[in-house]
Order: C-alpha cells, then structure tokens, then sequence
C-alpha cells in the first residue's frame, strides 16, 4: 500500500505511509497496500515517525505474518502504470470521477456506500482494519489489489493496516465504514501522494470492504491540554505525576532509560509507542523537552508530559515539529558515559595530525592490526560538543554499533586507522573533518570516545543511515554534497 511515505521496493510492494514520526527504533515492515500510509514520529532522535500507510517508522502498528504478506503487492512503475503485469481487475464505470450521488466531505475527499454493513461501530484513527480493496488510477489502470494481486506468486487474501499509518484519505475514508460495508472512495491527490516519484499520481479511487476491526490504544482524556494541576516551567513544559515512583534518584543527560512511552498528537492520534514492550532510549538525543520531562522523574514514576513545539522532536528530517503529548513509564535508568574533562578542546598531550584532528588513547588495545578505509567496524561511542551536551552515544542504546570505515565522516574514518582492536581512543574532530556545518547536524568541533572492539572483513562502502544523533542512532555518516 501507500501512504505518504512511501518506501519502495523494487520488484515488490509499495509501503504508503504517511506520518514519519517515530522514538521506534527501525524496524522491518511487511508490505501494506498501496494506498495508505514516521514519533520516529518519533523516529526521537533516538527513534519517534508516519505511513497507506503513513508512518514508515512511528509505531508498527500493523499485523504481520500472512495477511502484511498480502496487503501490498503493487508493482508499480512510473507513477501508477503497469509494466509487464496481468490487466487486473476491471475498473468501474466512474472511476474517472465521482458521480453525483456520492458523498463528498471538506477535505474534498468523495465516497459511495456499494454495499451495506452490518456492523454498527465506526473504525477510529488509532484502530487496525482488516480489509479487501483494489486500488486505481483514474486513467482505470489498476495498481494495486488484495483480491486479485498483480505481484506473481502473491495470493488473494486480506490486508490488515493500521488507521493511523496510511494516507489521509484512507484514513478518513475508512472512519465512515462498518464491518461488512463496501465503499468506493475517490481521493484527491492532496489526500494521497501528493505527486511523489514512484506513487501513483493523481486521484486514486479504491474499492474497499471493511472484514473487522481490531480497537487500537486510548488517548488520555487530557491528551488536548494539561489540566490545571499539571506542573509547569518557564519554558513551556507540562507534567503531571499519574504514578508515583520508588526511586530516588534522577536520570543524568548521558543516561539511558528502560521506559514504556505513548506520544500522542493533541488530537488524539497516536505517533508512536512501545506497545507494552519496555525500549532503551536515551535521554538526550530525542528532543528538549524529552530530556527535561525524564529528568523530572525517578524509578517506577508514571507521568505525562505536554510538550509545546518548541520542546517536541521533529519527526522525519525536514517535517515541521508540533505540540505532542508523551505518556511516560520509567522502569530502570543505565549510567551514561561522563563528559570528558577536556570536551572544549584536545590537551597538550594530544597527538595532533596535519589535517587538524587530535587524538589521545585512553585504553591500550590488545590488537595488532589496524583497520582500513574498505574494513567494517564494531564499536561502541559518545559523542559531545565542545559545550558538553552528548549528541548520540551507543552506550546508552546498550548495543554496539557496526559500519564501514569509509561510510563515516572524515575524522572519524582517518582516527579509526589509527586504533588497534580493544583500544579505546578519544578524538578531537574539527568541522572541516566532521559535518561542515551540515544543517541539522552537530556543529563545531565534535568530541568522541570511541572503543574500537572488533575490525571485520572489507564491506562495500555505503553511506551509514541517520548519523549521529538521528533516531535510532548511528555512527556520525558522511555529510551530504550539496
């Protein structure tokens, strides 16, 4: 499916999503139909993001198994036209728009009711649905189908999606359905995929039965606005104790945190969650007021935190934050790294190299064999500003990180030459060797610590996803050429 966000994969179903929010760490999704569509967003810049289906990394919502494997098998090339696939079904008689009967809604999205339901409750925007649908172009090209699958091999079956990942319109679409209803609906491009490369294009118009509906979380009744007895400070943060904790003592900066998390848009829509499975975040890293909200608590606290825009991640890169409210459980605090005594710049007895970069070994190595430019690593890593505030650390995700040497930027590829495995190193990288001043990225001179525990065998040299501080975190990659 799609929803606007769309991850495609060559050969193989188009994934709609449409949000990109998401503190989810990245995960692999089954294919969805190609109509709907990351908090990660929160893709946090530890993980917060959207998907028909919107969210292609805030929460996966989806079922998966048999029925994900059915859901998307568009082969889909240039924008909606069919290359060397069966005609598929026959498109109805006006698919090219829709008659006068149907119903049209504000946001310009249309529907007629084809059969009706027996079902009495209407899908919400958090809640899953089990579905069959067949999707065109208003040219009667058909480009996707659970009924009669283009994709060779890919059986007829069912697709189960979550509301809250596919493209506007399904998600509007679906909410005016009950279980056993067929509808058609006629959605405008401005509700679809919005002209991007590889989507169909245009309005699509969907042929859809609802099977069943499988009822998704509940926003807190205060989702909209903190009540009045919630704690507030000067810059705009919100909270409000649900649970007291037994702990005593507060999450550090360069802490990570065992936490079970909900982040909700103020409308009641879900962004992301650990859906009842604890996750390892770092305090730091997500955003401002991720990091306030947590140092607030302590161990076994409940609390929920109204964040103002200015204080809320930002969700996939170039997306515009806004008002979220997180509902936070934490369960266990891991100690972070401490900040360097001389973060703001490299000592004397520093090893200084021409090009700028400074190093200094903090551990000897048991190894004897230093990697090259094409070796993959294994390593685990902190990194600062010159003003002290950690930017990403593998720490506190409590796993090491592996990458190829070449895949990060030029400081790091250069120092990591340098280092043998077991040694742990600290690094001094000027801008000219780290991001250049790369928008959205750590600025100035950066500081790492970096124990280097394994060198692999040559990898292919590709650019590392992320890059420090994105969500999910990754080593810092190469900054982008303008």
């Amino acid at each position: 499916m799609h929803v606007p966000d769309v991850n495609i994969q060559a050969g193989g179903p188009m994934n709609v999503f449409a949000s990109g929010w998401t503190l989810s760490s990245p995960q692999k999704r089954g294919p969805l139909p190609v109509t709907m569509t990351t908090f990660s967003p929160y893709r946090f810049a530890a993980s917060l993001s959207f998907t028909l289906v919107t969210v292609v990394g805030l929460c996966a919502c989806t079922s998966r198994g048999s029925a994900d494997a059915g859901a998307a098998d568009a082969a889909i090339r240039d924008a909606g036209a069919i290359d060397a696939a069966p005609p598929g079904l026959p498109a109805p008689p006006d698919v090219a728009a829709p008659p006068f009967d149907a119903v049209r809604t504000s946001s310009g999205l249309a529907s007629k009711v084809l059969a009706a339901g027996t079902g009495t409750e209407h899908p919400g925007q958090n809640d899953s649905v089990k579905v069959n649908y067949t999707g065109w172009t208003t040219n009667g090209k058909m480009f996707d189908s659970t009924v009669s699958p283009l994709q060779p091999g890919r059986k007829p079956e069912p697709a189960n999606l979550s509301l809250g990942r596919v493209i506007p319109g399904w998600t509007e679409g679906m909410q005016l359905m009950v279980v056993g209803e067929k509808r058609r609906l006629w959605i405008p491009e401005e509700l679809a995929y919005k002209g991007r490369p590889g989507a169909p294009s245009g309005m699509l118009v969907f042929d859809i039965e609802l099977l069943d509906i499988t009822p998704g979380p509940k926003a807190p009744d205060d989702v909209a606005e903190p009540p009045a007895d919630a704690q507030k400070t000067a810059d705009g943060l919100a909270s409000k104790v649900m649970q007291k904790g037994t702990g005593s003592v507060h999450p550090h900066p360069n802490d990570a945190v065992h936490v079970n998390y909900s982040v909700w848009q103020r409308d009641g829509k879900l962004l992301d969650s650990s859906k009842d499975k604890p996750a390892w975040r770092p305090v730091t890293g997500v955003s401002q007021g991720w990091t306030e909200g947590l140092q607030l608590m302590v161990v076994g606290e409940k609390r929920t935190l109204w964040l103002p825009s200015a204080l809320a991640p930002s969700g996939r890169p170039g997306s515009t934050a806004t008002d979220v409210t997180i509902v936070l459980e934490l369960l266990e605090i891991l100690q972070g790294p401490k900040t360097p005594a001389d973060v703001k710049g490299p000592p004397r007895d520093a090893i200084f190299e021409a090009d700028g970069l400074a190093t200094k070994v903090l551990a000897k190595g048991t190894g004897t064999v230093h990697p090259t430019r094409s070796s993959s690593v294994t390593v685990q890593y902190a990194g600062w500003t010159t003003d002290g505030k950690m930017f990403d650390s593998s720490y506190s995700r409590g796993t090491p990180a592996s990458f190829g040497v070449g895949s990060v930027i030029a400081g790091w590829t250069e120092a990591l030459q340098l280092m043998v495995e077991g040694e742990k190193r600290r690094m001094w990288i000027p801008e000219q060797l780290a991001y250049k001043g790369q928008p959205q990225r750590p600025q100035g001179m950066l500081v790492f610590d970096v124990e280097l525990q394994k060198i692999g065998d040559s990898s292919p040299q590709r650019g590392v996803p992320g890059g420090m501080g994105a969500p999910g975190g990754h080593p810092p990659s190469r900054p982008q050429q303008p």
